[in-house]
C-alpha cells in the first residue's frame, strides 16, 4: 500500500517552505515555532504600513530558519510582492497557511467608519485569503502541497447572538472558500483544509471580548466555556501541523471544528449573556 502514510511517524517538515500570514502572534506565531521546530523554513507576514519587519523579526529571539515579509491582504499587489518576493528567495512555497486577519476590535486600527470596517473586514478576511490561495495555486505543482484556512467557529461553523455580520460572513467564506478549492483540486497534489478555533488565548481575542470584561466577567466567562478555559494557540498549531503532515490527507476538504466543543453548544454564549445580566 504505496500511499498509505504511518501514522505514527514524526511529522518531519525537514525541507518544506512554510508561508504563514498572520503568523508574529497568536495562533500564527504558535504554528511557525513549531513549523520552525519540526525542520521547515517559514516565511511569517507582518501587516504592510504597519509593522516593521525587521522589528517582528527580533521578537522572534533569534530562532532559526524564520523570515518576515510586510503584505497587506487588502492589496491585490502587495499580495503579489509577497509572493514574487517569497519564491524569489526560497525557490518555492509548500504550505499555505492563511492565518491573518481583522476581527471586530482590530479592524478600528485601519478604519474608523463603520461601513469601511465591514468593507476591509470582508476585504481582508475574504478576498485576500482568496487571492492568496490563488497564487499558490498558480504555482508550479509538486507531492504534498497543502493550504490550511483559518476561520472561526463564529461563521465557520455556526452563529452567534450578536456576532458582527460582517466577520461572521467573512469567516464563513473561508469555509466555503475551503471546501470548493478541495473539490477542484481532488485529483491534484494539494490538500486544502480549514481550521475553526473557537475562544483561544490570542491578542485578538483579548481585543474583541475580554478587554471589555471586569475581571468577575472575565471569570464567568471562561467558566461558561468548554472544558472552562481558553484554548491556547499551540493546541490550534498541533492541528495545523497534523493538517502539513502526509496522515491528513484523507481529511481532504475538511473544516475542522476546533473550538473545544462550542461549535456543537452555541448557546454557551447566550448562558454567558444571562448570567452577566443577572
Amino acid at each position: 500500500m504505496p500511499h498509505s502514510p504511518n501514522l505514527l511517524a514524526p511529522f518531519d517538515l525537514t525541507g518544506s517552505t512554510a508561508l504563514i500570514t498572520g503568523g508574529t502572534s497568536g495562533i500564527g506565531r504558535a504554528c511557525a515555532e513549531r513549523f520552525v521546530s519540526y525542520g521547515a523554513n517559514v516565511i511569517v507576514t507582518c501587516l504592510e504600513n504597519f509593522e516593521d519587519p525587521n522589528r517582528e523579526l527580533e521578537k522572534f529571539d533569534g530562532l532559526q530558519k524564520v523570515s518576515v515579509q510586510a503584505i497587506d491582504l487588502s492589496d491585490a499587489n502587495s499580495i503579489l510582492r509577497c509572493f514574487t518576493s517569497v519564491t524569489q528567495l526560497h525557490g518555492k512555497i509548500d504550505i499555505l497557511v492563511n492565518n491573518a486577519g481583522v476581527g471586530s476590535a482590530t479592524v478600528t486600527a485601519q478604519a474608523s467608519d463603520v461601513s469601511d470596517q465591514d468593507t476591509l473586514m470582508l476585504k481582508v478576511n475574504a478576498e485576500g485569503t482568496l487571492k492568496m490561495c490563488q497564487h499558490f495555486l498558480a504555482l508550479p505543482d509538486a507531492p504534498g502541497k497543502k493550504i490550511i484556512n483559518v476561520s472561526s467557529v463564529g461563521g465557520g461553523i455556526t452563529v452567534f447572538p450578536d456576532f458582527r455580520l460582517s466577520d461572521g460572513m467573512s469567516k464563513s467564506a473561508i469555509a466555503f472558500l475551503t471546501r470548493q478549492l478541495a473539490a477542484e483540486t481532488v485529483h491534484s497534489n494539494i490538500d486544502v483544509f480549514a481550521v475553526c478555533p473557537g475562544a483561544t488565548n490570542t491578542p485578538m481575542f483579548d481585543a474583541s471580548t475580554l478587554s471589555q470584561m471586569t475581571n468577575t466577567e472575565k471569570d464567568v466567562f471562561l467558566k461558561q466555556l468548554p472544558k472552562n478555559r481558553l484554548i491556547e494557540p499551540s493546541e490550534i498549531a498541533g492541528i495545523v501541523h497534523f493538517l502539513a503532515s502526509p496522515a491528513a490527507r484523507a481529511l481532504h476538504g475538511a473544516v475542522i471544528d476546533a473550538s473545544m466543543g462550542l461549535g456543537v453548544r452555541p448557546g454557551l454564549m447566550s448562558e454567558f449573556k444571562k448570567l452577566k445580566d443577572l
